[in-house]
């Protein structure tokens, strides 16, 4: 009788806070409930479907994102259940409405009051519900369909999914900068009321490589949306660094430094990349602002120092003279340094240093081969026959100077 009194008062003091957020049908289920916003969209020029959501919650990129190219894609929040993701795919593969893959899994669901869906198709037609429960949860929870996309959410703030609608339909850039913009317009209109730990976007497309296709996450963060700005910065500066090389090797000066201007912007903080921004603009004849980011680099993570080698052309640079010391570099770190004079087109250069490395007993299969490439570059075929054929002699899994003597070999 004693365990009935309170196991009944427990239950009465769930129930009298049943309105007060997440935890309540948590405890009640022994669920983990996220309250959640997410902008769903397809994007019909670049064939491309996308999801950016964020929540109070730790990683809800985990659960939350179900996206197939080509198929459609859904955002599964509140009370996540994967399977309207896993089914809802299945079913518009079989040819299903959007709203019949998302309808025919919550008839067979019987906590679909705790569920939050929506859902997409292969060409953009939309579709969501908010489930009963979630309106005495506190803050807001709806949904706003437009063309081509959804924003859902729960536990907010007003004029969050109004305000996430708005930047969505009048933003312009890729997919997931639009999506990111969104998120971020709803943070700004008040967001999660109970706060916000973590965050994600995810874009997939028919015509994607791997390498631009977007996963980005940040699982856990006093800032989440802050630092997932930060992320697609990263991605898209990188884009846009390797965009100022090209357009400087076409010849194509104007285009080569404003779009290095944006990726310097963008990549500011990602000190892995430092050492290539110094080496675009020193191949863009910017000396003084390759060595403001090589002491940036080194200045920001001590051991930044390992790219110091590359930079041996510049040890006459009185900024420089102190900071590169020759007469300790390694083997490697000369095969650094040759390396990045190869790169700059400094062949002439490669072949004097290189030769004056093996006078002092300074050798290597790479030192070979570079000096092998370079010879090659200047047209000194026997020459480069030469070294390449030393550099595996000296190391017979060398496969660049493999594959360049077979280059010369086969001409």
């Amino acid at each position: 009788m004693k365990n009935h009194k309170i196991l009944l008062s427990i239950i009465l003091l769930i129930s009298a806070f049943a309105t007060y957020g997440q935890n309540l049908p948590s405890l009640l289920t022994e669920k983990n409930i996220n309250s959640t916003f997410s902008i769903l969209a397809y994007d019909e020029n670049a064939e491309e479907w996308g999801i950016a959501v964020a929540t109070n919650n730790i990683y809800v990129g985990n659960s939350t994102i179900y996206i197939e190219p080509e198929v459609g894609a859904f955002s599964v929040i509140a009370e996540t259940e994967p399977k309207y993701g896993v089914n809802g795919l299945e079913k518009l593969k079989e040819g299903k409405s959007i709203e019949q893959a998302i309808v025919e899994t919550k008839d067979e669901d019987d906590e679909a009051y705790y569920r939050q869906i929506s859902g997409i198709d292969a060409k953009g037609n939309v579709f969501a519900f908010t489930g009963k429960s979630l309106k005495y949860w506190n803050g807001k929870a709806a949904q706003i369909l437009g063309k081509n996309y959804v924003v859902i959410g729960n536990q907010l703030a007003d004029e969050v999914l109004n305000e996430m609608s708005k930047s969505f339909e009048s933003s312009e850039g890729t997919l997931a900068e639009r999506l990111l913009k969104s998120l971020i317009a709803g943070q700004n209109a008040g967001g999660q009321i109970s706060g916000k730990q973590s965050a994600a976007v995810v874009v997939k497309g028919s015509n994607n490589e791997w390498y631009n296709q977007i996963d980005l996450r940040v699982d856990n963060s006093k800032e989440p949306i802050k630092e997932l700005k930060t992320l697609m910065d990263y991605h898209y500066g990188r884009i846009r660094l390797n965009q100022a090389l090209f357009a400087y090797r076409e010849g194509n000066s104007e285009r080569a430094k404003q779009k290095l201007t944006e990726a310097e912007s963008m990549l500011n903080g990602w000190t892995g990349m430092y050492s290539k921004i110094a080496g675009a603009n020193i191949a863009m004849g910017n000396e003084a602002e390759a060595i403001n980011w090589i002491k940036k680099g080194l200045t920001e993570n001590p051991n930044w120092s390992v790219n110091i080698p590359a930079f041996y052309f510049l040890r006459n640079n009185p900024e420089m003279k102190s900071r590169i010391q020759p007469d300790s570099f390694s083997v490697t770190d000369w095969e650094s340094a040759m390396g990045m004079l190869s790169n700059l087109g400094q062949e002439l250069e490669v072949i004097r240093e290189i030769k004056g490395l093996f006078k002092k007993n300074i050798e290597s299969s790479y030192l070979n081969f570079l000096l092998g490439r370079s010879y090659f570059y200047e047209k000194e075929q026997e020459k480069a026959i030469k070294h390449l054929e030393i550099a595996l002699e000296m190391d017979s899994e060398n496969i660049e100077a493999e594959n360049l003597l077979n280059k010369i070999r086969t001409k």
